[in-house]
C-alpha cells in the first residue's frame, strides 16, 4: 500500500469527501501510479492484477470530467463477462454518489437486448458492457459512441484470451479519434502491445506489479542412480506438488513420446508435443493445455517455441538442458505475471559437469536432493480444473465469442467465472469451461441455438 493520499489529487472536492466515506484512505501502488496521469488526460496502460484497486483508477477518471447535464454516453467500459461487468457498474455508481443523476447502463448478453436498447433511448452517461452485446447494439444502430471521450478496456488480456479481439476492434472502429484510452490488464502479452499501438496514442505504462526475475522461481534438484528411473522421478514429481499445469522438457522426440505414453498407461492428463505432429494437432494441443483442460505437456524444446502459457505452476526437466542459457529459458515459463515459479530437474551422476556448468551460470550452489518417498506413487492421479468444447461452427457461419458465452450463459445455470477461454476460426470453435459444469454446457449448447442455428458441441 502506498502512503499517498487521495486528497493530493486534482480531484474534485466531492468525490475526494466521498472516497474518504467509502473508507479509501490511501491510494494503492496502482492508483498512486496512473491516477495522476489518468487526470491529465494521457492514454494509460495500466498492469495490475485484479483486486489492485484499477476500478477506482478508471472510474475517476471518467467521473472526473463527466458533464452530468449530457445525457450522451461519455464513457464506455469494456469487460471480458458479465460478473465483471456488473461489478464494475456497481463500484462506479458508488465512486458517483456525489453527483446527482448519473446515468450508468450495463449492457450485456444473457439478457434480451431491446430493454437495454430502450433504456440507451433515454440516455445514458457510462456504459459498461462485454465485446460481444455492444456489436450487437451497434449493428442495431441502438447505441450512439460520437459522444465518447474515454475508453476503458478492462481485464483486456481475458478479452483477448475469450477470443474478442476482432469485436473489440469493430467498437473501436466506430469510436471518436479524439479520446482518452484505458487499458488494463494483469499480463503484458505481445497481443496487448499490438492492440495498445492500434488503439492508443503515446501511451504511458505502469506497471504495479512485482517483476519476474529467476529469484521469484524456486529449483530443486532431484539426484537418481539410473536411466530407468526416471519416469518414476517424473509421477513422484507430479504426485507430490499436484500442479494445475507442467510442462516437462525432454532432450529428444523419442523420449517425449515414450513418457507421454507411460504417464497416459499411470492415469495422468497428458499430451506430446513433438515435430512429428501435424499442424491441426498441434493447434489442437496447445488450446486444451492453454485452456487448462490437459494438466501435463511433454515437449522438445524446439516444439514449445512459441508456447506462452502464463498460469504454468511447474517446468519439470526430464533431463538437464546442455546450455545453461536453454535451462534458464525453460524455467522461465513458470513465475510470470508476478507469480513464484516452481522448477524441477532430475539429475544422474554422469551429468555432474553440467551441472557445475550451470551452477556457475546461475551463480549458485546446486546440491542434488532425493526423491519424494515412493508411497506417493500409491496416491490417485489429479484431473485438470478445465474440459474445452468443440463447436461445429465458427466465423463463417458468423458465429462469435459473445454469442457462445451468450449460449452458456443465458440461464444463469452457468456463471461466467465458469468460462474460460473462447476461440473462434472459420468453421469451428473451441470453449473451455469448468469441469463441474461440462455436461450443462454442452447440453446448453446442443439444445440452445445461436444466431438462430443449431450448433453440434461435443468434449474433446
Amino acid at each position: 500500500m502506498s502512503h499517498v493520499a487521495f486528497s493530493t489529487l486534482a480531484l474534485q472536492p466531492a468525490l475526494i469527501a466521498n472516497l474518504a466515506d467509502l473508507g479509501f484512505e490511501r491510494m494503492t501502488p496502482i492508483q498512486a501510479d496512473a491516477l495522476p496521469q489518468v487526470l491529465e488526460g494521457k492514454d494509460v496502460i495500466a498492469q495490475a492484477k485484479t483486486g489492485s484497486g484499477k476500478t477506482a483508477v478508471f472510474g475517476l477518471g471518467i467521473l472526473e470530467k463527466l458533464d452530468p447535464k449530457n445525457f450522451s454516453v461519455q464513457s464506455m467500459v469494456l469487460c471480458p463477462t458479465r460478473e465483471l461487468a456488473e461489478q464494475v457498474a456497481e463500484e462506479i455508481r458508488r465512486l458517483a454518489r456525489p453527483i446527482a443523476n448519473v446515468k450508468i447502463l450495463t449492457l450485456c448478453g444473457g439478457t434480451p437486448l431491446r430493454p437495454q436498447a430502450d433504456s440507451l433511448k433515454h440516455g445514458a452517461h457510462i456504459v459498461v458492457g462485454t465485446p460481444g452485446r455492444i456489436v450487437d447494439h451497434l449493428e442495431k444502430q441502438t447505441l450512439d459512441l460520437d459522444a465518447i471521450s474515454t475508453l476503458v478496456l478492462d481485464e483486456a488480456d481475458r478479452m483477448l484470451d475469450m477470443g474478442f479481439e476482432d469485436s473489440m476492434d469493430a467498437i473501436v472502429n466506430e469510436l471518436p479519434r479524439q479520446r482518452q484510452t484505458l487499458l488494463f490488464s494483469a499480463t503484458y502479452p505481445p497481443q496487448i502491445q499490438a492492440i495498445a499501438e492500434r488503439v492508443m496514442v503515446k501511451p504511458v505504462l505502469v506497471q504495479a506489479l512485482e517483476k519476474h526475475d529467476s529469484s521469484s522461481i524456486k529449483q530443486d534438484f532431484y539426484r537418481i542412480s539410473d536411466e530407468g528411473e526416471r519416469d518414476v522421478a517424473v509421477r513422484l514429481l507430479l504426485l507430490k506438488y499436484r500442479p494445475d499445469s507442467t510442462v516437462i522438457f525432454c532432450n529428444t522426440k523419442r523420449h517425449v513420446k515414450d513418457l507421454t505414453q507411460e504417464l497416459k498407461r499411470h492415469g495422468f492428463s497428458v499430451l506430446a508435443l513433438h515435430g512429428d505432429l501435424e499442424q491441426k494437432e498441434r493447434d489442437q494441443a496447445l488450446i486444451r493445455f492453454a485452456n487448462n483442460s490437459v494438466s501435463i505437456m511433454v515437449a522438445t524444446d524446439v516444439a514449445a517455441r512459441g508456447l506462452d502459457i502464463d498460469s504454468l505452476d511447474l517446468v519439470i526437466n526430464y533431463h538437464i538442458a546442455s546450455d545453461p542459457e536453454i535451462h534458464v529459458h525453460r524455467i522461465g515459463r513458470t513465475g510470470r505475471a508476478g507469480n513464484k515459479g516452481h522448477a524441477c530437474s532430475i539429475v544422474i551422476s554422469k551429468e555432474k559437469h553440467k551441472v557445475a556448468r550451470l551452477a556457475e551460470y546461475l551463480g549458485q550452489e546446486i546440491e542434488p536432493i532425493a526423491l519424494p518417498d515412493t508411497q506417493l506413487l500409491k496416491e490417485p492421479t489429479f484431473r485438470p480444473p478445465m474440459a474445452t468444447i468443440q463447436i461445429d461452427g465458427g466465423k463463417k457461419q458468423k458465429l462469435r465469442p459473445g454469442d457462445i458465452l451468450g449460449a452458456l450463459t443465458a440461464d444463469y445455470r452457468i456463471e461466467g467465472n465458469d468460462v474460460g477461454k473462447i476461440q473462434v476460426a472459420n468453421s469451428w470453435a473451441y470453449v473451455a469451461v469448468k469441469t463441474a459444469v461440462l455436461e450443462t454446457a454442452v447440453q446448453l449448447l446442443n439444445n440452445g441455438k445461436m444466431k438462430g442455428k443449431k450448433f453440434r458441441a461435443r468434449k474433446i
